[in-house]
């Protein structure tokens, strides 16, 4: 066997396991992406998985294997990024046992990150999320329950993972209402809940009737939800509502957008940015300057407290030819 097997397999049960006690989703990230390099690297040299050393896996292969992502894959230059992040996480332990590839290495930790396109975001209007929220059915159980995920998370901003994480137990409905929650970075938070949410969240409690440590939303089998069946969820309801709120037909609706829906509510609301960086439990307050961007509103706003420069409206229009003759003289 070669040396990268066992230092792929320390890696992941010594490295970010035990030393670094990275969260499950970090673990799972790392995990696609060797996967993903195990597998391209098996197609490009012809040798299974656990025969490639780690001198294999050279600059170059690193690179093509880059550019496959966004060319064959169709990744975004984000996407990109957070796999190479991977890989040069797992090189740099690699540089402490292996020296004798501490040349390849080095060459492969030098790879530069791509620079990345900052969008707009998108987000619901107020006339699309009434639609959506009303496409769940209120006459079955699972239309009931897609009712109050929605709500929730238009209301509270949480990110998918913490809205699947959630449990009976993370609801406090009675005076002072909120949701807890086990957030990014290994961050616990609340956020307080409207009277129309707990109205909502109240009934579906009890009808769900479970345990503190069941799940708050769960599947069919009562287990929890994956983020797959989420979005799908999602897709699902803003078809139906597409219906009703044409405009939907031109958004691309996603667990992340009502997130940012939330934070666009705050700021129309007139919170400020750094209220909203805590309610979303973003670790940087300027991460919340791209709801600035995005709204139109406040920058119609900015301008109208302007004084408009001074100039002549319309168009020009040249002097008539004669006159121009006489003025000449």
């Amino acid at each position: 066997m070669s040396a990268l097997a066992p230092t792929l397999q320390a890696f992941f049960t010594d490295r970010l396991t035990r030393q670094k006690d990275a969260s499950p989703n970090t673990v799972a990230a790392y995990r696609d992406t060797w996967k993903l390099l195990l597998a391209y690297a098996a197609t490009c040299t012809g040798q299974a998985p656990s025969q490639l050393d780690i001198g294999d896996l050279d600059v170059r292969l690193i690179g093509g294997f880059l550019d496959h992502l966004q060319h064959e894959r169709g990744n975004s230059a984000s996407t990109r990024n957070a796999r190479l992040a991977a890989i040069r996480s797992l090189f740099r332990f690699a540089a402490l046992h292996h020296p004798e590839h501490a040349a390849d290495i080095e060459r492969v930790l030098a790879i530069p990150t791509k620079r990345t396109d900052t969008r707009l975001i998108s987000y619901l209007t107020d006339p699309e999320i009434d639609a959506m929220l009303a496409a769940p059915d209120p006459t079955t159980w699972f239309g009931r329950r897609d009712h109050a995920l929605l709500l929730l998370a238009v209301q509270t901003g949480l990110r998918a993972s913490e809205l699947l994480g959630l449990r009976c137990g993370d609801l406090q409905l009675s005076t002072g209402a909120y949701v807890a929650c086990h957030g990014k970075g290994r961050k616990q938070r609340t956020t307080p809940l409207t009277a129309t949410t707990v109205a909502v969240l109240r009934p579906w409690r009890a009808e769900r009737d479970g345990q503190p440590d069941d799940p708050l939303f769960p599947t069919r089998r009562r287990t929890f939800m994956s983020r797959d069946a989420l979005e799908r969820r999602i897709a699902r309801h803003v078809a139906h509502a597409a219906s009703t709120c044409p405009s939907l037909n031109a958004k691309t609706v996603t667990a992340h957008v009502l997130r940012h829906t939330a934070a666009m509510r705050l700021l129309h609301a007139g919170v400020d940015t750094s209220v909203i960086a805590l309610w979303l439990g973003h670790e940087n307050a300027e991460t919340t300057q791209v709801y600035l961007h995005a709204d139109m509103a406040l920058k119609e706003r900015a301008i109208n407290r302007t004084t408009p420069p001074n100039t002549i409206p319309g168009r020009y229009q040249p002097d008539d030819a004669i006159l121009t003759f006489l003025d000449s003289l």
